[in-house]
């Protein structure tokens, strides 16, 4: 689905990003594990158009999406749910969600999936016409995670869902994530808690200083004894 060929992304004189090859296929969850500094959100950054490669070339589905602009990429598919949450503070929560589809025309159709989210997320139900940044930080993320999914992707790209969460928030933010791979969503994500990313993923690759290290299925690389050492503190 998604083909990523010999990346390269700079940040001035800074290279973050080199050489870098990584496959994604329809309905897979792939994760991307490293160390701070890695590479990691800037790759997807890449794919979503908010960065702009210095080499190599993206394809989604055959297609060249190389340094497509952000809401071009956004119309073929990709959505981002980016590091941080993110929402937009000041606006509501049902505004927040119209932000995620804002590329559509199908009115009767993106009404029905701004019910679906909020049967998804009764919270955000009874919190709909609340600012989105008087929400707590779990709150937060169902909303990006909404808003991501309002465009209907084919793709979507999640940099650390669980960063700065309560532990049962985080647990809750993965089955979430494991219910929206099961409803035919292809998923790259980028996760700091190496073992619940590995332990949740079909395959992941290990970044380190802007290259792939190591790939292999989750299963493969939670017995793999570097990623063991480096990455979850066995």
């Amino acid at each position: 689905m998604l083909v990523v060929e010999g990346l390269q992304c700079n940040y001035g004189k800074v290279q973050a990003v080199r050489s870098l090859s990584i496959e994604v296929r329809a309905g897979e969850l792939v994760v991307l594990i490293g160390a701070n500094g890695a590479g990691k959100s800037t790759t997807l950054k890449t794919i979503s158009g908010l960065v702009k490669p210095a080499a190599g070339s993206i394809k989604l589905e055959g297609r060249d999406i190389t340094g497509a602009a952000p809401h071009e990429i956004l119309q073929l598919g990709i959505s981002h749910c980016p590091e941080g949450r993110r929402v937009f503070p000041h606006m509501t929560v049902r505004e927040n969600l119209e932000m995620g589809c804002y590329l559509r025309t199908d009115t009767q159709a993106i009404a029905e999936d701004m019910d679906s989210m909020l049967a998804r997320f009764p919270i955000l139900r009874q919190r709909q016409d609340q600012a989105a940044g008087t929400l707590s930080g779990g709150e937060q993320q169902m909303l990006a995670i909404s808003r991501a999914l309002m465009s209907r992707p084919k793709l979507v790209l999640f940099d650390e869902p669980s960063l700065g969460l309560a532990p049962n928030i985080v647990d809750a933010t993965f089955d979430i994530i494991r219910q929206v791979r099961a409803d035919g969503v292809t998923v790259i994500m980028v996760e700091q808690n190496a073992f619940a990313a590995l332990d949740l993923c079909d395959r992941a690759y290990v970044l380190e200083q802007g290259s792939v290290t190591l790939t292999g299925t989750g299963e493969e690389l939670l017995d793999n004894p570097h990623v063991r050492s480096a990455y979850l503190g066995m």
